[in-house]
């Protein structure tokens, strides 16, 4: 029986090879450059010929987040253009804990990914559609330690000041996934609900905040292993220049409301962070949040408040993280959004579980669910 062969050498690949017996490999995640964060992983295996694949990834009790695998299933396409699902069993006691991935292609090729991966080449494709659609204006904000751009979107004519940013967090993907429901519906032509808040607002959107971090297949940190979203009360060029290119690029604008995107590896389901421990929080600035998340609940199943991260006590909000330092800043409604890596259990949809697709329909929600907000603000002034 031959061996099958496994390569992560390309854009967010992630994975080193331990050993290969026939069908089966032992696999490990490599750990993000200058730091101890790993989870993400990417790869592909071919010379499968149609046989059951059974890949065991190693090592992963001292992971970023042990509590993420258990009741999760690895993303796996065939064609790289749908991503489903392969069973996957968690076992903490083997080989320092063990995430047992099996799967059958049906032909030789399979990838196999934490979630969905959103490429670099897919992110050009992204920013080139909504710069040339006509409706949105290129910007700049800086370089990356590793010389890449970091890409802004701007749109819309109105006095209110939105920021939408993604991937601080680069193994997050489902979070520029949402970036691009969010784009499609604001360049829509034909769309009221883009007409409408391009008409209120002056939209900031940054689909990638981290390039470095997502082409080198890191999971939480950017080239020299900073992460991203710890550097919001003192960035430097030398550290952190995408948040500081990002805060600079706020202080010029000012923010009256801001979105940041992430996922979340062990919560099965979407929820919203947010900012009530910082020490200027005002009532308004609380009950907007608050009458945000009412607003999206109501419109999507795909969107609870029952689970959620603590919330943090008065005065004890951590100034180093954008959402809170971006109301604590502005005196704005801020807010982090989080998507599940396994899937959404109050709606379930076991064939994909959290997928692409769904990420993608909830930017439209979400840009739905602003443009009602909006609108109860203008009423109630």
């Amino acid at each position: 029986m031959s061996d099958i062969q496994i390569s992560a050498a390309f854009d967010s690949g992630n994975i080193e090879v331990l050993s290969i017996d026939g069908t089966e490999a032992r696999l490990a995640i490599r750990r993000d450059r200058d730091s101890d964060f790993f989870q993400w992983f990417h790869f592909r295996v071919s010379g499968a010929g149609g046989r059951e694949l059974t890949l065991r990834i190693t090592g992963l009790n001292q992971s970023a987040y042990p509590l993420g695998w258990s009741r999760y299933n690895a993303a796996v396409s065939e064609d790289r253009h749908f991503w489903g699902r392969a069973a996957s069993q968690w076992d903490e006691s083997r080989e320092g804990g063990t995430l047992t991935v099996t799967y059958r292609p049906s032909g030789d090729l399979a990838w196999l990914a934490y979630f969905a991966p959103y490429s670099m080449e897919r992110h050009h494709d992204l920013i080139a559609r909504a710069a040339s659609a006509g409706s949105a204006e290129y910007r700049c904000l800086g370089t990356t330690l590793d010389g890449q751009p970091i890409d802004c979107l701007e749109m819309g004519v109105g006095p209110v000041q939105v920021w939408l940013y993604a991937r601080q967090h680069p193994g997050e993907t489902m979070a520029e996934w949402w970036m691009e429901g969010a784009l499609e519906l604001l360049n829509a032509p034909a769309s009221s609900v883009a007409r409408e808040l391009r008409r209120r607002c002056r939209f900031h959107i940054v689909p990638n905040a981290n390039p470095d971090g997502s082409r080198r297949g890191h999971l939480r940190t950017n080239a020299i292993g900073v992460n991203l979203n710890r550097e919001w009360h003192n960035p430097t060029a030398e550290r952190s220049p995408e948040v500081l290119g990002l805060r600079s690029a706020m202080d010029a604008s000012g923010v009256d409301f801001a979105m940041d995107v992430h996922g979340d590896e062990a919560i099965p389901a979407v929820f919203l962070a947010g900012f009530e421990g910082i020490p200027s929080l005002k009532p308004e600035q609380r009950d907007g949040y608050n009458r945000f998340a009412e607003l999206l609940e109501r419109r999507t199943p795909d969107f609870q408040t029952r689970l959620g991260y603590p919330v943090a006590q008065p005065g004890k909000g951590n100034l180093t993280m954008s959402t809170n330092q971006v109301a604590e800043r502005f005196g704005c409604v801020a807010m982090t959004l989080e998507m599940p890596f396994k899937d959404h259990n109050p709606a379930p949809a076991p064939r994909q579980e959290w997928s692409p697709e769904r990420s993608k329909q909830l930017g439209r929600d979400c840009l739905g669910a602003l443009l009602e907000w909006l609108v109860e603000r203008e009423r109630a002034a």
